[in-house]
């Protein structure tokens, strides 16, 4: 397996980040995640510029998307695989054991991994944490995702692939890794980034592919909804069939079916949409 690190492509057994990146003991730093699809990426474009938009948030640099692009190119050559996840992670750089940034600029990593399709539909439970809609850290994909361990870790111990946040004041948000739509009376719902939810890509791709609309929604939505999907880089658009102790029978719904099948045709027809 070859990754690229800081300009080229080295050996994923001998590549080295320094123990002291502001990274790993700080959380400084952001990250994307691509679908690649034969050696293609999906929405590669939308990606860089989420990343330079959560490297400005976070103080940090912008990135080089030009070395991004290269280094991205070259990691896919390098590992053919028919679906992968791409990862690319763009740090602090080396650093002091605390909070202030060192001198020597950032770090820069792109690494590929195969991947599975996901399953048509999915569990998924709530959990009594909330995500801050007013932290320094909405809306920037940071690489601070310990509170996405503890939930996810919770969700997979309850059979479930994902935990839903509800923000500070009682809304539905987000998942760990995923946003969340509801149905309601035919209606297709997703909570506005205001709620404090990541503006992710499919869920941009979705809502303007299949008319969602943005709404404040209480986290009760989700026991009165008729249809739940996820939406993400990995799950594309993904019906819910369980939510906590609800069921959701025929899981895909009517609504959510025709979602999927939207998401499908159109991004098969352009890959960087």
């Amino acid at each position: 397996m070859k990754i690229w690190l800081d300009g080229g492509l080295q050996d994923i057994g001998t590549a080295r980040v320094s123990v002291l990146d502001h990274g790993l003991t700080v959380g400084d730093g952001i990250f994307e995640t691509v679908k690649t699809a034969g050696g293609r990426t999906f929405a590669l474009t939308r990606h860089l510029d989420r990343l330079t938009r959560s490297a400005r948030g976070l103080g940090l640099p912008d990135p080089d998307l030009d070395e991004v692009r290269r280094g991205c190119a070259a990691v896919l050559e390098a590992n053919p695989m028919a679906l992968g996840r791409l990862r690319i992670t763009y740090t602090g750089g080396h650093g002091p054991l605390g909070s202030d940034r060192g001198e020597d600029g950032p770090t820069l990593v792109i690494a590929l991994g195969a991947t599975t399709r996901r399953p048509d539909s999915t569990a998924v439970i709530t959990v009594p944490w909330t995500r801050n809609e007013r932290g320094a850290l909405t809306g920037l994909k940071t690489t601070s995702y310990a509170e996405n361990v503890v939930a996810l870790d919770r969700a997979h111990r309850q059979g479930a692939s994902e935990a839903l946040f509800a923000n500070t004041v009682g809304q539905l948000c987000e998942g760990t890794g995923s946003n969340v739509f509801v149905v309601l009376d035919g209606e297709i719902h997703t909570p506005p980034l205001a709620s404090g939810c990541l503006a992710g890509i499919t869920r941009a791709l979705a809502a303007e592919w299949t008319g969602a609309q943005e709404t404040d929604l209480p986290l009760d939505v989700l026991e009165r909804a008729d249809e739940v999907f996820l939406t993400s880089t990995l799950r594309d658009v993904q019906a819910v069939h369980r939510i906590d102790g609800r069921e959701l029978p025929g899981a895909p719904g009517p609504v959510t079916a025709k979602a999927m099948r939207i998401f499908q045709e159109r991004s098969g027809d352009d890959l960087d949409p």
